[in-house]
Parts: structure tokens; C-alpha cells; sequence
């Protein structure tokens, strides 16, 4: 076996014993839901980064089906959650750039919502990455942040003065007390995790009365995501479902909370990030990028709404 092959084979076994779902957000039956796509994995394509963040895409996903009830989208069959958390575990990481883009994001659009109440609490970050939000939210304020990454290579990357405050491995509730946290956030990572709705509950169950959850998904009917069909990045063997307002608003009332406040925000990234997304046929994206490139532009900054949602609750005092 080549080391190539072997690279290869390992990511690849995520494929093995996968498991019939019912829908993850109102657990109506998977045989009462409307065909979404038909799957397109392809076992040789799987990799190194097929479970790491923002990475190229590679519009492969399991069968996707959509719920009648909730309008969840949802990955009919799919890997078990030790399967998932040994897949994030191995993931590569190759986007320290786009994480610092994306983090000044977040913090910008979730300020407004911060209180003092809130600042003076202690935050958890759900999918960390290398930690980089984190710094974000001590430059708001917080008296205390933790993050929880399973990607050993993520936290590998983070910033020394960081890295005391992230702990590797998936989210466990029993580590924190319940009431404890003033924020949980969770960004790009719910459409990842095998079952949202134990999150969700697992975050009301520990915010004290007053505390905020945030999350950031992406909106399957918004209109750049019609528009490109299979060819959108959403369209990936990471996740697990899709979402949609009233989706979300579903998962987070049953949760508990209330003052749901769900809308869309605009991301901004590097250009080269962009081209790198866009559904270019053979070598028109790698001419694109190297043009952006000999031009000076790849590194400027493009701010766009590309469907991304941001939604925050409060649990009732």
C-alpha cells in the first residue's frame, strides 16, 4: 500500500456501519420525508480535510432527505457519533486566515446582543477550532472563555496564550455546571454533530438564567444556496443536517428559549477565499486564483451574505 492509499483509506472508513436517521430535530420518521438529493460520496475522494473547516469543496453528501414537519434537511443515513468524533479528531487544518476573518465576523454581529450581565460571566465556545473567537471574546470583556475542539491539528495551531483556555475532544456536558455560563456559541459546527437536539438542551441546561446561545449555520434555502444546487458548498459529507429559519426556530424553542432572534450576516473574507469556494469548471478556478494573485488581490478583503445565519436565544429568567 502506498502512503498515498494510506492517507486515503482512513478518512475513508467513516463510510462503514453507517446508521438510519430519523429527523435530528423533531425526530418525525425518516420514511415520511421528501427526497432532498441522492448521495454522491466518492471513497477515493475522502481525505485528510474532508472533516476539517473551510475547506475547498468537494460537493459530495450522503442521501439528504427533508423533513415534512420541521423542514430540517437531514442526512437519511449517516456515521454514528464515534465515528464523527474520530473523524474531527484526525481532521486536518489549514485555515488559520480564514478563522481570524471569521471570528471578527461573529464577535462584530454578537456584540450588540452582549449585556454586561453577560461579560462579566463565562463563555463556551462548542467547535473551537484553533481558538481564535476565544480572543475575541476576552477582548469584550469576558471574565472567562473556554473552547471544546476535537481536531488535535486545530488546537496544534492555536496561539500559545490560547491554548490554556481550549480543551480537546467533543463537547461534554458533565463538565460544566449546570447555570454556570453566561454564553454558549457554536458556529458552523451544528450542521456537523450527529445529533443537535442533545446540544441544545445540554447549552439551556447550563446558561444561567439571562444567558445567551448563538449559532451560526448556514440557511439551505437561502437564495445562492437554490441557486447552486449541488454545486453549493453547503452540499458536503460533513454535515449532517441543514437548516433553515424555521428549523432552527423549532430546535431552539423546544430547547427552552426564548427571545429568538434568527437573520442573516455577512461574512467577509479574502477574495482568494471566495474563488476557491466558487464552482469553476477544470482549470478556470486555478487561473482565477493565480490572476487574484499576480494582481494583488487575493488578499483583499470582500465582504458578502452567502446565506449564513446567526441565531441567538435567551433562557428565561
Amino acid at each position: 500500500m502506498t502512503p498515498d492509499s494510506q492517507t486515503i483509506s482512513a478518512p475513508a472508513a467513516i463510510l462503514d456501519g453507517l446508521q438510519g436517521r430519523d429527523c435530528p430535530v423533531c425526530g418525525a420518521p425518516e420514511r415520511g420525508a421528501r427526497p432532498f438529493l441522492s448521495a454522491s460520496v466518492d471513497p477515493g475522494r475522502i481525505g485528510a480535510l474532508s472533516f476539517a473547516s473551510r475547506k475547498p469543496p468537494e460537493y459530495m453528501s450522503f442521501r439528504l432527505v427533508r423533513c415534512e414537519t420541521c423542514e430540517t434537511v437531514f442526512a437519511a443515513e449517516a456515521p454514528g457519533a464515534e465515528a464523527l468524533a474520530r473523524a474531527y479528531r484526525d481532521a486536518g487544518y489549514d485555515s488559520a486566515e480564514e478563522a481570524l476573518y471569521a471570528a471578527r465576523t461573529y464577535a462584530q454581529a454578537l456584540a450588540p446582543r452582549l449585556g454586561p450581565e453577560h461579560r462579566r460571566g463565562t463563555a463556551l465556545e462548542i467547535g473551537a477550532g484553533s481558538g481564535v473567537f476565544l480572543q475575541e471574546l476576552l477582548d469584550l470583556g469576558f471574565a472567562e472563555v473556554i473552547g471544546v475542539e476535537p481536531s488535535h491539528e486545530a488546537v496544534a495551531a492555536a496561539p500559545v496564550a490560547l491554548r490554556p483556555h481550549l480543551r480537546i475532544g467533543v463537547f461534554e456536558p458533565g463538565a460544566h455546571r449546570p447555570g454556570s455560563l453566561s454564553l454558549v456559541c457554536c458556529f458552523m459546527t451544528l450542521e456537523h454533530v450527529a445529533d443537535p437536539r442533545p446540544l441544545t438542551q445540554a447549552a439551556y441546561d447550563l446558561l444561567e438564567p439571562g444567558g445567551l446561545l448563538a449559532f451560526v449555520t448556514h440557511d439551505y434555502r437561502a437564495p445562492i444556496n437554490r441557486l447552486l444546487g449541488r454545486r453549493s458548498p453547503i452540499i458536503d459529507i460533513e454535515h449532517m443536517q441543514l437548516f433553515c429559519p424555521a428549523s432552527l426556530r423549532r430546535l431552539l424553542g423546544e430547547a427552552g428559549f426564548g427571545e429568538i432572534d434568527i437573520g442573516a450576516i455577512r461574512n467577509r473574507y479574502p477574495l482568494r477565499y471566495w474563488l476557491r469556494l466558487l464552482p469553476l469548471p477544470g482549470p478556470l478556478k486555478p487561473a482565477g486564483l493565480a490572476a487574484a494573485e499576480a494582481l494583488g488581490l487575493g488578499q483583499r478583503s470582500v465582504g458578502l451574505n452567502v446565506g449564513n445565519l446567526l441565531s441567538v436565544a435567551r433562557k428565561p429568567l
